[in-house]
Formats: structure tokens, sequence, C-alpha cells
């Protein structure tokens, strides 16, 4: 029944996940944080971390990750073959049809159509993960609940990868040093060694 339950799901997020993998971080969410609670909010803010530091798609590795967690490597397959399959289908009619249509004016007006709508659903994931980063779990954005460590890290990295143009690779092996320093730093000084 678990087997059915996770290619189903993920049947469902690479069915609707249209604009790539940040678009299906809401459609991801949905399904595995608040319909089947698999994972919580903090497990799932990792899944995505995990899913951006490994090669390939964030859908397919947050399936992976997912199954894997859940069914262990049989869900993992499932799952991702769930996830792929619609893919799969879909962009080799889609491949067909606009070979054939591509000069027709009404599919580019579609094509441009979709595009604030996809990057709407990029920004609400982006804004769920980044509340929960600053504020915790819970989800409530309350002062007293705001990490200033992980703000400043935050800014930091956008910074770098904004002005500068660094690798995220680069970005994301430094915030996780900055996120370490702080952590001993913070220790020392309640501890009173410094």
């Amino acid at each position: 029944m678990i087997y059915i339950q996770l290619f189903i799901s993920f049947l469902q997020i690479g069915l609707f996940s249209f604009g790539g993998g940040y678009a299906a971080m809401p459609l991801i969410q949905n399904q595995v944080v608040n319909l089947h609670h698999w994972l919580s909010l903090s497990e799932f803010t990792d899944l995505i971390t995990i899913s951006q530091m490994t090669p390939g798609p964030i859908a397919i590795n947050s399936a992976t990750f997912v199954g894997e967690k859940i069914a262990g490597v049989p869900g993992a397959i499932v799952a991702t073959l769930g996830c792929i399959m619609p893919s799969i289908i879909i962009v080799t009619i889609i491949a067909y049809f606009y070979m054939k249509y591509r000069d027709l004016d009404s599919l580019q007006s579609v094509l441009k159509t979709l595009r604030p709508a996809v990057v709407a659903m990029i920004a609400s994931a982006g804004v769920s993960i980044l509340v929960t980063a600053f504020f915790g779990e819970s989800g409530l954005i309350v002062m007293k609940n705001l990490k200033i460590q992980m703000v400043v890290i935050f800014v930091i990295c956008m910074v770098l990868l904004m002005k500068f143009k660094m690798s995220p690779v680069f970005v994301m092996i430094l915030a996780g040093i900055l996120n370490v320093m702080q952590y001993f730093l913070l220790s020392s000084l309640s501890l009173g060694t410094l």
C-alpha cells in the first residue's frame, strides 16, 4: 500500500510541476509534509538542501530521498518512477507537437502566460523555506524566534551569488563552514573560554 501511495504522490508531483524543480517544491511540500506527514517541515527543508547538493533535478532527488526514507530502496525506485513517468510521456508528446507547430503565435502566447505562474510557485516555495530557516519550524514570524546567524549567512550567500557570481557549490560549502564556525564561537562564548 505504501508503494502505491508513494507512486501516486510523486506521479502527481511529476505531472503538475511545470517549470522545473523549484516550481515543484510547493507540490512536494504539500504531498510529503501536509498530506502524508512523511516529513516534518524541518526535514523538508533539509531535503531541499540535500537535493540541491546532489546531482540531478530537485524533484527526482526528493522522490528518491523520501521513497528511501519511507520504504527503503524499493520505495526509492517506486517514488522516482512515479516522478519521472509523466515527464517521459508528456515531453515525448510535446516534442512531437512543438516541432510540428512551433511557429504558431497561439502556442508562443500560451507559453508566455505560463511564466508568471511558474515564478509565483518558485517564490512561494522560497518564502516558505526562508521563513523556516529564519524563524524555525513553527513558521510563525515572531522577532524573538529570529535566528540572526541564519540571516547573516543568507545575506553573505546572496551577495556572493548575485554580486560576485560565485559557484553555488562553493557558496553551499562556505555556508556550512560559516554555520560550524558560528556554532563553535557561540559554544565558546557560552562556556566562557574566549
